[in-house]
């Protein structure tokens, strides 16, 4: 009896009760801090997506930078549709012109491997837009440093979808004047 008359009084006592609003008190505030923490490190790219001109930005910037700085993956994975393919055309060993078909994960995992530096930018763009539909013929150019000489241009053919709040691509289809075929002037205007 004495023993539980004794946890009765420790229990409520006043400077528990203070002891233990205290310690809740500290615990929401700490859950506070730290709901608000991770809402900070999750970023917003939905600036990105609102024109065809910002997501275009948007894709050559987040594919550029030295071999071992690393991307904004979120961001690139962020610009495209769920089914979205991306298809580089090159010259193959036999000299015959052939395609390789990847999705964003893949383009990932393939660029994720280079040592190099990779730079890309626009020079020029040719866009068509109907409803729902757009499509840019985007003229670029590449290096391997920020400074470096130009190693490669060529053209990112992007078909766009337009939703009611925003952009996303569907596929990325491209040709560098390293296939053999060089750039018309009427691209780099």
């Amino acid at each position: 009896m004495f023993f539980q008359h004794d946890l009765i009084q420790h229990f409520t006592s006043p400077d528990l009760t203070f002891t233990k609003m205290n310690f809740m008190n500290k615990f929401f505030a700490l859950l506070i801090f730290s709901f608000s923490a991770i809402q900070g490190f999750a970023q917003d790219f939905s600036k990105d997506v609102q024109s065809i001109d910002n997501i275009i930005k948007a894709l050559y910037k987040v594919i550029s930078g030295e071999g071992d700085e690393p991307r904004n993956w979120d961001r690139f994975r962020y610009l495209f549709a769920k089914d979205a393919r991306l298809v580089p055309t090159y010259k193959a060993a036999d000299s015959n012109y052939t395609y390789r078909v990847m999705t964003p994960e893949e383009y990932i995992t393939r660029f994720s491997s280079r040592t190099a530096g990779f730079y890309e930018w626009e020079l020029s763009r040719k866009t068509e837009e109907y409803g729902t539909i757009a499509h840019a013929f985007t003229t670029y150019a590449t290096r391997q440093t920020k400074d470096g000489p130009v190693i490669n241009r060529g053209i990112n053919s992007i078909q766009l979808l337009k939703d009611k709040n925003r952009y996303y691509i569907l596929q990325i289809f491209w040709c560098g004047e390293d296939s053999g075929f060089k750039l018309p002037e009427k691209y780099l205007q």
